[in-house]
């Protein structure tokens, strides 16, 4: 199955302690956490990043989904292909990238994908839930030994995801804050770099 999607978000890194405030203000604990972990994708001199695109491979669940992302002026065009496990372990294994529609888009911009490869993963343990009309995503992630904790609402419009977002965090007595562009991806590839 495949998909496409604009995504916009507003996401706020947060301490430990404000993430542990959010939990206990939006009364979360009730909720299952549940684990996914993201492998990102590039080339070795980074010719994604370079153009701006996003690409990496979920697994929850014992499911896996090819991602790419690429930006809009407002959020992200995000394209969505269900995977198997097998191509997965190709990919992993021999850098042999799955067929599908994301190949023949990254063939059109000129990518070769035989030269891209799996750089590194984040494995993210998320509260996911419908709050007040937002999706609100409640993350603690894992990558190269860092531990980081980010909050992220999605909405129609980034006007409205910020002050959604302002709006809990102020509600769970947290206001020094600010809104974060950096990814999780460049997040975890930039602690490769360390």
């Amino acid at each position: 199955m495949s998909s496409s999607n604009i995504e916009i978000e507003a996401k706020v890194l947060l301490l430990k302690e404000d993430y542990l405030k959010v939990i206990d203000g939006l009364n979360l604990k009730k909720y299952k956490k549940f684990k996914q972990t993201n492998y990102y994708i590039d080339t070795l001199d980074s010719l994604l990043k370079k153009i701006g695109i996003v690409l990496r491979i979920r697994e929850k669940e014992d499911t896996f989904e090819l991602t790419l992302k690429t930006p809009l002026s407002e959020g992200v065009l995000e394209k969505n292909e269900d995977i198997s496990w097998k191509a997965m372990e190709d990919m992993k294994d021999n850098n042999i990238f799955p067929e599908g529609g994301i190949k023949k888009f990254l063939a059109i911009l000129g990518v070769k994908v035989e030269d891209l490869r799996i750089l590194t993963s984040l494995t993210t343990e998320r509260i996911s839930v419908d709050y007040n009309g937002y999706k609100l995503d409640l993350d603690k992630s894992t990558y190269s030994g860092i531990t980081d904790y980010e909050l992220e609402i999605e909405s129609s419009s980034m006007e409205n995801a910020q002050s959604a977002a302002t709006d809990i965090l102020t509600q769970c007595g947290i206001k020094d804050f600010s809104f974060n562009k950096v990814s999780k991806q460049a997040r975890a590839l930039n602690a490769l770099n360390k």
